[in-house]
């Protein structure tokens, strides 16, 4: 009689991998069938696209390396899907179709194929496709028009719809509906598929983090966080992975803090379109050493054990001082971070409101100081733009020349319907009312098409106008092929003149 002994650890479980990946596909409906009927067709075409090539790729692989077919564990259907549900509904359909080719070849087949992938294979072709095709990554649209997410929304000092947010019509990601992320995971969570640990100490540790990383804030704003930007996605679906999150209670707790640590620092301090794919990457990449780290007590253990064997207790020793030093460094590396970004906060306040000075006075030649006028400038953020699109007042400056007379009046605008992205400008008022031109600080519109808006035949029509409401193709030209943008910049300045309408008066 022979046996067959596998190497430990022994953990045995009455579930198949099969049917653990199918609990999870099956919690993932909700939020998929939301996303689907909240952004339309082209929304179910980007799933189906995603799913179709994780499977093909996956079979593909399975074929040349001569590996067992594992496509009825449901592994790929699940990478695929959860691919999907993290990017925007309104890409085009080959990202969906390269980001499931290289997180299935790449970050799953090349190391091994499904238990031996060193990071969640979904969040890796995220990633990948974040640095590939920023562009088309960071484009959001509701019922086909361009809008930034809730969280750009809220940095910018825009007013946000939390109840929105949690239920996934404020737009975002295809599976931004928190509500039904959240019905999936509690789902996971009865059925034992999940450990509370994980999803608890993410979202605990998060919400702590951010708020004390942010100075403090309102219960509003930390309920914004958490109901955007994908932590409860990560926190439910992508962390709890079993191949990349450790085995033990303590483990999957400081796993969890690291990743809401992780995320709350890149969220507040970082300017990356995403911050809680990455946390969890690098917590996936911590997991072999916090299992290293903590190691749980042997059964039937007794400390005079340990006396009478002298190099009993030694391994776990020698864990411990092999983890100190990667963890102090990085203990180190955070504080050192959260620390000059503390001291540096003022000197970067001062250095951006001299760079946006010095642009309001090519705009205002005449002064010679400005005022930023405390009641406009406080209204700025909750101004209704709402008839212009997606826009923000930023900021509001009153000029001065010499003699300390008026030489005019600067309103800062954001609009983030630009075809490729946000697009930043000032607009000048002089006394008497006109329009003084326009000057950009962020456009990052097509090279040769869009970006001829910030040409001067067009950028030219904005001065020695009557400050009144525009339109583009009666009084205003668009940029040659360039209409969206065009209209955008239009936009734009007329919410600055909607602005100082309402709010010139009191910048005298």
């Amino acid at each position: 009689m022979s046996y067959h002994v596998s190497s430990s650890p022994h953990v045995r479980s009455p579930l198949s991998t099969g049917h653990v990946m199918y609990d999870v596909i099956l919690a993932l409906m909700p939020a998929t069938l939301f996303g689907v009927r909240m952004f339309g067709v082209h929304a179910l075409l980007v799933v189906l696209m995603s799913v179709a090539s994780a499977v093909t790729t996956e079979y593909v692989f399975d074929y040349i390396a001569g590996r067992e077919n594992t496509l009825y564990d449901g592994s790929a259907v699940l990478t695929g899907l959860l691919l999907a549900l993290c990017i925007p509904a309104s890409v085009p359909l080959y990202v969906p179709y390269i980001g499931s080719v290289f997180a299935i070849a790449v970050v799953k087949g090349l190391f091994g194929g499904l238990g031996k992938n060193f990071m969640n294979p979904a969040l890796g072709g995220r990633v990948f496709l974040l640095l590939s095709f920023g562009g088309a990554m960071t484009r959001y649209a509701i019922d086909g028009a361009t809008s930034a997410t809730p969280l750009a929304n809220l940095e910018s000092g825009a007013a946000v719809n939390v109840v929105q947010m949690f239920t996934g019509h404020a737009g975002g990601v295809l599976g931004c509906s928190t509500f039904a992320l959240l019905l999936g995971g509690l789902y996971l969570w009865v059925i034992d598929a999940i450990s509370w640990r994980i999803p608890v100490s993410v979202l605990l540790s998060f919400s702590v983090f951010v708020a004390l990383f942010s100075g403090g804030m309102s219960l509003p704003e930390l309920c914004a966080h958490l109901t955007g930007g994908g932590i409860v996605m990560a926190a439910f679906f992508m962390a709890t992975d079993p191949v990349t999150s450790p085995v033990t209670a303590p483990g999957q707790l400081l796993y969890g803090w690291l990743i809401g640590l992780l995320s709350a620092f890149f969220r507040v301090f970082g300017s990356s379109a995403d911050s809680v794919s990455y946390a969890v990457i690098l917590a996936n990449v911590a997991t072999p050493l916090i299992d290293e780290l903590v190691i749980p007590r042997p059964f039937a253990y007794r400390n005079n054990a340990v006396e009478a064997v002298p190099d009993a207790g030694g391994e776990s020793k020698s864990a411990l001082r092999r983890a100190a030093a990667p963890l102090c460094v990085l203990a180190v590396s955070v504080a050192l971070l959260c620390g000059v970004a503390g001291v540096t906060a003022g000197v970067i306040e001062k250095r951006r409101l001299a760079e946006h000075l010095a642009a309001y006075r090519v705009l205002l030649p005449n002064a010679v100081d400005f005022s930023l006028p405390e009641a406009a400038n406080q209204a700025a953020p909750g101004f209704d733009t709402s008839a212009y699109g997606n826009i923000v007042i930023q900021e509001a400056a009153a000029g001065a020349d010499a003699v300390g007379a008026a030489a005019g009046q600067v309103v800062a605008v954001r609009t983030s319907d630009g075809r490729d992205g946000p697009i930043t400008l000032s607009v000048a008022f002089l006394p008497d009312g006109t329009l003084n031109g326009i000057l950009y600080s962020e456009l990052n519109e097509t090279p040769g098409i869009g970006m001829k808006v910030g040409e001067d035949a067009f950028t030219g029509q904005f001065a020695g106008i009557p400050a009144q409401t525009l339109t583009l193709g009666d009084g205003i030209d668009a940029a040659s092929g360039a209409t969206i943008s065009s209209a955008a910049v239009v936009n734009a300045v007329n919410a600055a003149i909607a602005f100082h309408d309402a709010y010139g008066g009191a910048m005298n």
